[in-house]
């Protein structure tokens, strides 16, 4: 169940800070409201996930994979394309997940 946990967190994450951009310094209210909502939820989502497993695996999958979803929005919705630096770097981040979720002792509990 924690994993399920996690990625709603992820995903509310992502909508929210998606939503930041278009709040415009949160003078909009529909995408202001939807930051609001969508991190509450993340954040709610991202307790429940603790209860099953450890901080560190939990924290660095979340932000290992916001990161990536948020560069993947920024390109998609607002034509902010990643050049070979940030792609490198992203995946460098998203291999460092995977490191640690396949041989870390410590994800396993």
């Amino acid at each position: 169940m924690g994993y399920l946990y996690l990625v709603i967190a992820i995903v509310a994450e992502v909508a929210g800070t998606s939503a930041l951009k278009a709040s415009e310094g949160f003078s909009r209210l529909v995408p202001s409201l939807i930051v609001v909502v969508g991190f509450a939820t993340a954040f709610f989502f991202l307790s429940l996930t603790l209860r099953t497993m450890p901080l560190g695996i939990a924290y660095a999958i979340w932000a290992g994979a916001g990161t990536a979803l948020i560069a993947l929005m920024g390109a998609i919705a607002f034509r902010q394309v990643p050049d070979l630096g940030a792609i490198v770097g992203i995946g460098l981040i998203i291999a460092g997940v995977a490191v640690v979720n396949l041989t870390s002792r410590m994800a396993a509990h």
